[in-house]
């Protein structure tokens, strides 16, 4: 990132000529017990990094037992070898591919902590800091230079290392915000420009069919002025990649992507309606592309952050209609997950997970975000368990989830009982392991111990038949096939029918609707029985206004159906929407008709059935018209 503004080489030489020196005599500053940071991710100093183990390797008894701070490893991470054993012991905030099994065979150290609160450990000298390896953008001609990509806790460590050694790098971009440290607080100056760190995708992280599903349905959960965290990964990439028809989102998050600079150079994101940083792109460091580093140099709209301003949640909560989206390994039947550990096995760490899922939780109209493929090893282990492995830490409790999404949906956990939580996320898993997961869950008593299930093709819920209407009356409502979750909801609804309609609709006077009857309504095998609910929403609650329903009659190639309608709703013509949402479904089935029995006296059925163009025969039987409605075919001059 060369500028004209930065003061030259040799400039800089004669001017700080004690800052310059050999690189052997730069490390020669280091102790035996000495504490060493080294700036983490793609702001990683590699060209330090290969000298300092050069030197080591060259002067094995240079100095013994450092402690070597990083908070994640994106390139090598040789002081973790075996054979350097007795110079170096690596301690991590956050675990990568390079340092992951240093740790799980004990030849690393791992500290489990949110990263907004890093900063203040080492403020406080809970970790000292002795020598600080940085990479920043060549000075200005005012002596400042940027930490570019990485500005996180490496400001911190900066300003509380005895030693500073910074690698001075043309191509590291100079980035506003906090990201600024003047030549006087470094002790020695190495320059070498090389590339800055870049990450891709890694084998096996193109995005899938299933992926590109979980960012569809993430998706429908971020409004247009929403203020988005999004981690790193194929998913995350994924939810990116689908918001590009939203408006006026805001960001604030630690990791900045190439996926959020795409939506800034669209306008998706232009951060107006940020109620705290107006118009910044707010950042701690970055992971991306070189096309994205050259975006980011000196560009006015972001400002990186250190990382205890980013990932406070007292900040966060600041942000009206916060989205904090992100990952999970495992998650259990109850809610609670973790993102750091498979069983006993450290993975990556606690990272940023919880200060923003948490921050979210605080912030008005927040929302917290799940979002996870429903298998791991190649389909062959569910992510979705009856309770979390043994040995696993829980990064998040069961109250910091609000929505989890996979492949096979959205589940909204916050509010709900452990019943109804099992429920939804049995309805998210892989539909293989979901009879398991039932069992299971009897077992633990988490659900009706009679729970009926239709295991296979034929209990799988039909999201394509999701659909959206507006009726005569300008109401909106969504036409959806019932889920096995919305056992609650019919009760409420059935329960809110006045005694006139729950008769007509049953020719009944029981008016009970226990769960064993509900059972009846979202235990569906979807390849014999069709149910559609109309659904409203009302502020964050869904209510079903209606329920439609037809089953196959395989001898005449028919189908019974029968529709109720909430009283409130009645004469706004959800009925109608409904109705022809069902006939169109069953021409699609081939069927020919439909039959249904309506009491007399149901006057406002009957007319809604005559209405629909059926060629209609009725016949009396004591108090009741059993129908038969033939689906007219339309001449060729009327289509």
């Amino acid at each position: 990132m060369d500028n004209e503004s930065n003061l030259p080489l040799e400039e800089l030489r004669a001017a700080y000529p004690d800052k310059f020196t050999t690189e052997n005599r730069v490390f020669g500053h280091i102790h035996r017990g000495d504490v060493i940071f080294i700036a983490s991710g793609c702001g990683e100093p590699q060209y330090l990094v290969k000298a300092l183990i050069e030197y080591v390797s060259s002067h094995p008894k240079g100095f013994f037992d450092a402690e070597v701070i990083h908070l994640w490893s994106l390139g090598l991470a040789p002081y973790t070898d075996d054979k350097f054993k007795r110079n170096f012991r690596h301690n991590s905030f956050f675990l990568g591919q390079s340092t992951r099994d240093a740790v799980n065979t004990g030849a690393a150290d791992y500290t489990p902590i949110s990263l907004s609160q890093i900063p203040s450990l080492f403020r406080r000298g809970v970790i000292p800091i002795d020598v600080a390896l940085i990479q920043v953008s060549q000075p200005d001609r005012h002596g400042y230079m940027s930490l570019g990509v990485s500005v996180d806790m490496v400001k911190a460590a900066v300003e509380q290392a005895s030693v500073v050694i910074a690698q001075t790098n043309s191509n590291m971009p100079r980035i506003h915000g906090d990201s600024f440290i003047h030549i006087s607080q470094i002790n020695y100056i190495i320059s070498h420009d090389e590339p800055i760190l870049e990450y891709h995708r890694g084998v096996g992280e193109d995005s899938t069919e299933v992926v590109e599903s979980i960012g569809k349905h993430v998706a429908k959960l971020v409004q247009d002025g929403d203020t988005i965290q999004v981690g790193y990964g194929t998913v995350p990439n994924a939810v990116l990649a689908r918001l590009g028809d939203k408006h006026h989102l805001g960001v604030h998050t630690e990791l900045l992507s190439d996926g959020i600079v795409e939506l800034m150079k669209r306008g998706v994101i232009d951060n107006s309606r940020k109620r705290i940083d107006r118009g910044k792109t707010v950042a701690t460091f970055c992971m991306g592309k070189k096309e994205t580093y050259d975006y980011l140099d000196d560009n006015p709209s972001v400002d990186f952050r250190t990382v205890d301003y980013t990932n406070s949640p007292l900040i966060i909560a600041r942000h009206d209609n916060m989205v904090a989206i992100n990952s999970a390994l495992q998650i259990d039947l109850t809610g609670q997950a973790t993102a750091e550990s498979i069983g006993d096995k450290f993975y990556s760490g606690i990272g940023g997970h919880y200060d923003f899922m948490r921050g979210a939780l605080l912030a008005a109209n927040g929302k917290t975000i799940l979002a996870m493929e429903s298998t791991a090893a190649g389909g062959e282990v569910s992510r979705i368990v009856p309770s979390i492995s043994e040995g696993a830490g829980v990064t998040l409790n069961r109250g910091d989830v609000y929505y989890v999404v996979t492949e096979y949906g959205i589940a909204y956990l916050h509010g709900k009982n452990i019943r109804e939580r099992a429920m939804a996320l049995i309805a998210l898993a892989h539909p293989k392991f979901r009879p398991w997961l039932i069992q299971e869950a009897k077992k633990r008593t988490l659900i009706y111990k009679d729970q009926a299930f239709i295991p296979g093709r034929r209990g799988e819920y039909p999201e394509e038949l999701e659909t959206y209407r507006t009726t005569r009356s300008s109401l909106e409502v969504m036409l959806r096939p019932v889920r096995i979750t919305d056992e609650p909801l019919l009760k409420d609804f059935f329960y809110a029918l006045s005694d006139q309609s729950m008769f007509r609709r049953f020719m009944s006077v029981r008016k009970d609707m226990p769960h064993e009857r509900l059972q009846e309504f979202v235990v569906i095998d979807y390849t014999r029985e069709t149910v559609i609910v109309a659904s409203i929403q009302k502020d964050e609650t869904e209510v079903i206004a209606a329920v439609g329903q037809f089953g196959l009659d395989e001898s005449a190639h028919m189908a019974e159906v029968a529709i109720v309608v909430e009283d409130e709703y009645h004469n706004q013509g959800i009925g109608t929407e409904l109705l022809s949402y069902l006939t169109l479904l069953a021409k699609r089935h081939g069927l020919l008709g439909f039959t249904a029995e309506v009491l007399v006296e149901n006057k406002p059925m009957l007319h809604l059935f005559e209405k629909m163009g059926f060629d209609l025969e009725k016949r009396i039987a004591e108090d009741v018209y059993e129908l038969k409605m033939l689906f007219r075919e339309v001449p060729e001059r009327e289509r």
